[in-house]
């Protein structure tokens, strides 16, 4: 990624995060963190990763509210960043945490006890 684009990333996921904890209202958008932003060389696309905590039908909901503000996510995007073309925005979760999560999980149960060990 280039240079602006990465600038730009990490300032749509700042403004995202702000809109997520002080502007959004939406009762499906709970418990909800901007992990990554990616967006594209020609800044007319940006992928917005979110992980959410909960069961996968709150995940569904989760995920489903923040498809229905992609509308709102960008225009207050566009005013914020002032950019001469705001990126469209895709909505993806990302499971990375919980994944990982799980694969400590699994090696805690795997290998023996070990003194000063990280995963204790």
């Amino acid at each position: 990624m280039k240079q602006r684009a990465m600038r730009i990333a990490e300032a749509i996921k700042e403004e995202v995060g702000n809109l997520l904890l002080y502007e959004l209202k939406d009762p499906r958008i709970a418990f909800v963190s901007v992990t990554e932003v990616e967006v594209s060389g020609d800044l007319r696309l940006a992928t917005i990763y979110f992980s959410v905590l909960g069961s996968e039908e709150e995940k569904k909901a989760t995920l489903k509210g923040l498809s229905s503000s992609k509308g709102v996510l960008r225009r207050a995007i566009g005013q914020r960043l002032q950019l001469r073309h705001t990126p469209e925005i895709e909505i993806a979760l990302d499971d990375s945490i919980a994944r990982g999560a799980k694969i400590l999980e699994i090696l805690a149960k795997e290998l023996p006890p070990e003194n000063g060990s990280a995963l204790e």
